[in-house]
């Protein structure tokens, strides 16, 4: 599926990023987009953001704001039917960031090799893309919004130049292009000024979550409707994205196999030389990884292999042994599951990683498929599958 979801998002055409490149402005050329909007100051944008939430600069009075939100459960709608339909150019907004023409607006944004810190470039397309979200999602008449907009996802952030200027004006431009029942997709534009002219410099993907006030639950959000077959294909980009983050048939996300436990390290457990036994370790990894792969496959697991145990680290009486684990890799009856220890020192708060590891288990019945979602996910999905590989060709 990963593999299947890369192909798709380097083959789908971008129209945006088509009209980006096919001019010498980098201004996107669909209809009317930028009419009724000017140009926004980046520093302006999370102070919009602080008004539309009713969020303040201080924590006092956040924490009082937040406690004010409580009122606002009365506006969420029902149903989705219930709230009018918005087109992309509704939400489309532009944030200047002003390196060239404002100079002391450049230090925040430099490095020590005096170029652009792209942190804050990333900083600033997040703030942009919830407040894009919030102006698709605002209604008339109410200066504050009852929904809490996160981030859920970055899609992905195409670079197509190298460089980033330091002292050349940056114009940020976005839009909603995809919504779903609770969710929206954002796709924005980076374009510097260069020899007179905006140039292209990244697009960038988001998809945004729309929660109720407190952030504990889902909030239906205004549907999009597609105004020509630019905006058509741009929707249909979104749709298909989408559908390749949803969980396939007879699979489960990796994030849903997680189990932890906790153990206190006492006397008992000690080895000739007054640090714990590392029988002891090896024993707890093992139980919990049984109890993961029994969980997944819902039937009794055998062990089949156990494979790349390195004692990183000596763990002392009275410490607090961390374990977590999870399955990483699946194939047929097969489970790959990974445990990772760690120490937890309650006087310093430091944690230090002890062992991690690796259990190749057989279950009595082909199990459901694992699915990773986030990409430290598919990179333990990875390691999973060459531990697995590696063990069946010594069996």
């Amino acid at each position: 599926m990963l593999a299947t979801r890369l192909w798709t998002m380097r083959k789908l055409p971008s129209f945006l990023a088509r009209t980006l490149n096919s001019g010498t402005t980098g201004s996107p050329d669909l209809p009317d987009m930028n009419e009724g909007h000017l140009p926004l100051h980046v520093n302006n944008v999370r102070s919009r953001l602080r008004e539309i939430v009713g969020a303040s600069t201080n924590w006092r009075d956040h924490v009082q704001a937040m406690q004010e939100r409580k009122a606002l459960y009365t506006l969420l709608p029902k149903r989705q039917e219930d709230l009018p339909p918005r087109r992309m150019k509704d939400s489309y907004l532009e944030v200047i960031l002003p390196l060239g023409s404002q100079p002391e607006v450049r230090e925040k944004y430099l490095n020590v090799h005096n170029s652009v810190r792209f942190g804050r470039i990333l900083e600033d397309l997040d703030s942009l893309g919830v407040l894009i979200c919030y102006t698709h999602t605002k209604q008339e008449m109410q200066p504050k919004s009852p929904l809490s907009i996160v981030t859920a996802l970055v899609d992905k952030i195409n670079l197509c130049k190298r460089i980033i200027y330091p002292d050349c004006d940056i114009k940020f431009t976005g839009n909603v292009s995809w919504v779903g029942k609770t969710s929206m997709e954002v796709k924005m534009h980076m374009l510097q000024l260069h020899d007179g002219d905006y140039s292209p410099v990244l697009d960038a993907t988001f998809v945004m979550v729309a929660r109720d006030p407190e952030n504990k639950g889902p909030a239906f959000v205004n549907p999009l409707v597609p105004e020509s077959p630019e905006e058509e294909e741009i929707f249909k980009q979104g749709e298909l994205s989408f559908r390749s983050r949803k969980l396939p048939p007879n699979s489960v996300w990796m994030e849903d196999t997680k189990l932890k436990g906790l153990q206190i390290c006492h006397p008992q457990e000690r080895n000739i030389f007054n640090r714990i036994f590392g029988g002891f370790l090896m024993r707890k990894a093992f139980e919990l990884g049984w109890a993961i792969a029994c969980s997944y496959g819902g039937s009794r697991p055998f062990i089949v292999s156990v494979d790349d145990i390195m004692f990183q680290r000596p763990v002392e009486i009275g410490s607090l042994l961390l374990l977590s684990g999870q399955v990483c890799y699946t194939e047929k009856n097969h489970i790959q599951v990974r445990v990772h220890t760690e120490v937890y020192d309650a006087d310093t708060r430091d944690h230090h990683t002890t062992n991690i590891f690796h259990f190749t288990f057989i279950s009595e019945n082909e199990v459901p498929r694992v699915v990773p979602k986030t990409y430290g996910e598919s990179m333990l999905y990875l390691d999973g599958k060459r531990h697995f590989t590696a063990v069946m060709k010594e069996i």
